[in-house]
């Protein structure tokens, strides 16, 4: 096995996934730590960084690369967003010093839709990584979806991040489920459901009456409750895949799918119904991939 020459880290509000990297971008050793920043103090993530993972990692003398939410407010520290257009370069130029070679990647920051700004945090590095798996990425315009709680639409064209537009789809989904009407604890498994809310969703206009359906399903109808997850979450999946590439200006024909493999598959679903053809790629190989080439640069 090669030696390690990276420390790699993608370090969010609830958990943080490092790596250590051999100098071709090879995985030598993973783990996971349950060291999410909104569990820290202020300063503590520096200390439990160099404490807990390099030490469980074998990596106190490898440079460091991070990625993030440990950028944000909450974070080691602020690492100040870079503007669209960005790609790799623009990223690299833009990395943030935190220790003696400990960097930390910047967010992106581009026009939003109602006129003040959009932020992404983190999906920046996988989405670079995925440019740079394949050369033929780099070349004409791409449509990528990174599903999630927060989920992002993104432009790209001739390897840059062009825009991109910001859906709270799992956010929403998450409140409704916990604190509405609609809550419930049975899992959004029912591929049924999903599929009649999906049809529900239509062209994604009007979406607070269409959430009404969930409801007067169950007490108007014969809908069993336990169904209800479901059904919101193909509405809500489908609202978003029908409405949300129109604020980029794109009517698309084919979108990459970017993240964890169930949720894209979620998505995959509803926009094979739209007649758009999707492929899911892997998000963490993605951020391996986009780490080792920002660390490169650094």
């Amino acid at each position: 096995m090669a030696d390690a020459t990276l420390l790699a880290c993608d370090w969010g509000t609830t958990n943080l996934r490092a790596w250590t990297l051999d100098g071709r971008g090879s995985v030598v050793a993973q783990r996971d730590f349950p060291l999410g920043v909104s569990k820290l103090a202020p300063g503590e993530a520096a200390q439990r960084f160099e404490a807990e993972v390099r030490s469980a990692l074998n990596a106190r003398r490898l440079p460091a690369i991070l990625c993030g939410m440990v950028g944000s407010n909450i974070g080691w520290t602020t690492a100040p967003y870079a503007n669209c257009p960005a790609g790799l370069d623009d990223l690299a130029r833009n990395l943030t010093a935190v220790a003696d070679e400990v960097c930390i990647v910047p967010g992106l920051r581009c026009d939003g839709i109602a006129g003040g700004p959009d932020v992404m945090r983190g999906e920046e590095t996988q989405i670079v990584g995925w440019l740079a798996q394949h050369p033929d990425r780099q070349v004409g315009r791409h449509l990528l979806c990174h599903p999630g709680t927060h989920a992002k639409w993104v432009l790209i064209d001739e390897g840059r991040i062009v825009r991109f537009v910001t859906a709270m789809t799992g956010e929403l989904f998450a409140v409704m489920s916990q604190h509405s009407l609609l809550k419930s604890d049975a899992p959004p498994d029912d591929d049924d459901a999903f599929d009649e809310g999906l049809a529900a969703a239509g062209a994604g206009d009007a979406l607070a009456a269409r959430l009404f359906t969930a409801r007067a399903r169950v007490v108007g109808g014969k809908a069993d409750a336990e169904t209800t997850p479901s059904y919101l979450s193909g509405l809500l999946i489908g609202a978003e895949v029908a409405s949300t590439p129109q604020l980029l200006g794109v009517t698309p024909e084919r979108v990459a799918l970017l993240g964890d493999a169930t949720l894209c598959d979620r998505y995959r679903r509803a926009l094979t119904r739209a007649g758009v053809e999707a492929e899911t790629f892997d998000g963490e190989a993605a951020a391996v991939a986009g780490l080792f080439a920002l660390g490169g640069r650094a």
